[in-house]
């Protein structure tokens, strides 16, 4: 029979999150599929737990899959794990998830810690509805494309940044976004855990030149919905009108309405309407 694949969330810091049934599962399975296997056996040794490794990361992914998917079919049970927190978000083992699945393997998870739902909570923000955003692309055209497609973003949104990226990270966030609240959440559950509420006109520019250690969250405000609808175009008056007129109003009472709803002055309507017939 084929065996299980089991995604195993690992600490993403204090090594005391880590779960009893996660210590368990690592002890039982046939071997583990690691993103980097050195950071896996640190935290193998700290909990005296002796298994196979194999790496399994961004760049080697199309290679080991088909390898690990084998193997397991052929009856191995494999836990899949992270540097830290859970697999497969913004990480490359969602594809491993995906090709077990394809091929009618079982999948069994194992929660652990997470730096999206620890940083929501974290950051003192309204969290109700959120868009997790993962890390913004270096790539330029996508990066800018991604951008404009969250300008209007209703939900409080979260991004993962790298040390050596957020600086520019937050000047194209106030580029893109303009003045927002933001909370810039560093070395979630370490030692120097820390949340800095601000906003991004004062975060841009503000770590240009510094180097920074440590792995960062942003949360951020969405937009309001009076802001939203601040932002929006004034409504065509004459567009308006001729709505209602092809609803079978007539031209005074088209006239009437579209000043209502678009705030124009009902003369100037019906003069613009007279001149369009």
């Amino acid at each position: 029979m084929p065996g299980t694949l089991y995604i195993v969330g690992t600490p993403i810091g204090n090594l005391g999150d880590f779960s009893e049934r996660a210590k368990q599962t690592l002890r039982e399975v046939d071997f583990i599929a690691a993103e980097d296997t050195r950071v896996t056996v640190k935290l193998l040794n700290h909990f005296d737990i002796k298994k196979s490794l194999i790496s399994y990361h961004e760049h080697n992914r199309k290679e080991k899959g088909p390898d690990i998917l084998e193997r397991i079919l052929a009856g191995e049970s494999c836990a899949l794990v992270t540097d830290a927190g859970m697999p497969a978000i913004s990480d490359p083992g969602i594809d491993l998830v995906r090709l077990c699945r394809e091929n009618g393997v079982n999948i069994a998870a194992v929660p652990g810690p997470t730096a999206l739902t620890t940083a929501l909570a974290f950051s003192g923000m309204e969290v109700s509805r959120f868009s997790f955003e993962g890390f913004l692309t270096v790539n330029k055209p996508n990066r800018k494309k991604h951008l404009e497609e969250i300008k209007s973003e209703r939900k409080t949104m979260v991004f993962y940044e790298a040390p050596h990226k957020l600086a520019s990270t937050l000047r194209d966030l106030y580029e893109a976004l303009g003045n927002r609240r933001i909370a810039i959440i560093k070395e979630l559950t370490k030692i120097h855990e820390s949340c800095e509420k601000t906003t991004l006109s004062e975060a841009a520019g503000k770590y240009d030149g510094i180097k920074l250690k440590g792995e960062y969250v942003l949360v951020i405000e969405a937009k309001t919905e009076e802001e939203l609808k601040n932002e929006a175009p004034p409504a065509d008056p004459l567009a308006a009108a001729k709505k209602y007129l092809s609803e079978g109003l007539s031209v005074n009472e088209a006239s009437k309405r579209a000043a209502k709803e678009t705030g124009a002055k009902k003369s100037e309507i019906y003069k613009l309407l007279s001149e369009n017939s």
